[in-house]
């Protein structure tokens, strides 16, 4: 019998900072980005509870987060508190988290910082894979004092969603029996792999649950999605054999910044094109990789618009010119009328390395 678990720190960010500063507690508390007053560049990374009452949450733009705190003030609500990522406290922290299910179960697999799956085949029943799931979440308590949700489930896929079902300091069990019956009421976003775009697509047919979207065949969903409907024929019915992977190397290798303010002077961008390129470059060696194959340049326009452009080399490189090159040639086309016909200033630029080798 195979016993997947899933377990979800809540608001992890936002958790410590609330941990480490006693007087953030019980306030709504957004980490991210400065909001310089509603006119901050960046995003969310975490909002608390209470913040997320006032519609703010992770990718939200930090501007947007700021005008939804103040609407919530004007409205009597308490003041959103705003504090600055701190990546080095929070990976400790993680660290920690992870090391304590590493004391519990057998295999681990983190997923993110927040995030890992873990078997917990051993237990031998649902009952006792709940048991070890209560004694992770109460060693994470009593250790560093926050809370975690977990799901379990058959699969690496009933577990994530199981695992959000009763947040925060959930812990959700789902059979293999009850797999299928308890993804049929749920939207269908909930299903990993089905985005925004696809969901608009989906609800323009009246598909909005996962019990709408079965009434599809195999070849239904194939002619609709490709090879991806196939399994996504199986993973709306609970049915998904993904292994727990412990140890991966990176597909990809990128950095990207937010400009202070919209720009568009080819002198600025092309400084901070060069400057990531380089940031790349040291990166890309830092992890052992010798050799790329892709180059990607992203765009983020104003108005938010985003655009991604790549390229791909006849031949494996090891140059760091021929980076800074391939992506200037991918990111010129933005700064004209080819790619940017009504001149649209630029908020973000991203460079990133794919086909990495080793040798």
């Amino acid at each position: 019998m195979r016993i997947i678990g899933h377990l979800d720190m809540d608001a992890f960010f936002a958790a410590i900072e609330e941990r480490e500063h006693p007087e953030l507690r019980g306030r709504p508390v957004v980490v991210g980005a400065d909001p310089e007053g509603g006119h901050g560049r960046g995003v969310v990374s975490t909002a608390n509870y209470p913040a997320r009452v006032f519609g703010i949450h992770s990718a939200m733009p930090i501007s947007r987060a700021w005008k939804l705190a103040e609407a919530a003030r004007r409205r009597g609500q308490p003041a959103t508190v705003f504090v600055r990522v701190s990546h080095r406290r929070y990976g400790e922290v993680s660290e920690k988290i992870m090391a304590i299910v590493r004391g519990h179960a057998p295999v681990v697999e983190e997923a993110s910082i927040d995030e890992a799956y873990f078997d917990l085949s051993f237990a031998g029943s649902f009952a006792g894979a709940a048991d070890a799931a209560r004694r992770i979440k109460a060693e994470i308590k009593a250790q560093e004092g926050l809370t975690a949700s977990i799901g379990i489930g058959p699969n690496k896929l009933i577990a994530k969603i199981a695992s959000d079902f009763q947040k925060p300091d959930g812990l959700t069990v789902v059979t293999e029996a009850e797999a299928e019956d308890f993804l049929e009421p749920l939207p269908v976003r909930k299903i990993p792999g089905i985005g925004p775009k696809t969901e608009q697509s989906l609800a323009r047919l009246g598909i909005k649950t996962v019990r709408d979207l079965k009434r599809f065949t195999p070849e239904e969903l194939q002619d609709r999605f490709g090879k991806w409907g196939t399994e996504l024929y199986e993973r709306i019915r609970g049915r998904h054999e993904s292994p727990l992977v412990t140890e991966w190397e990176p597909k990809s290798v990128g950095e990207q910044e937010t400009f202070a303010k919209d720009n568009l002077d080819l002198g600025f961008i092309f400084d901070r094109l060069w400057e990531l390129c380089r940031g790349v470059w040291r990166r890309f060696g830092a992890e052992g990789f010798q050799t790329f194959r892709t180059v990607v340049v992203t765009v983020r326009f104003a108005d938010f618009d985003t655009s991604t452009r790549s390229y791909t080399l006849a031949q494996p490189a090891a140059s760091p010119r021929l980076l800074t090159f391939e992506a200037m040639k991918l990111l010129m086309p933005f700064l004209d009328r080819r790619e940017n016909p009504r001149g649209k200033l630029i908020r973000l630029i991203g460079v990133r390395v794919e086909k990495l080798g080793k040798e």
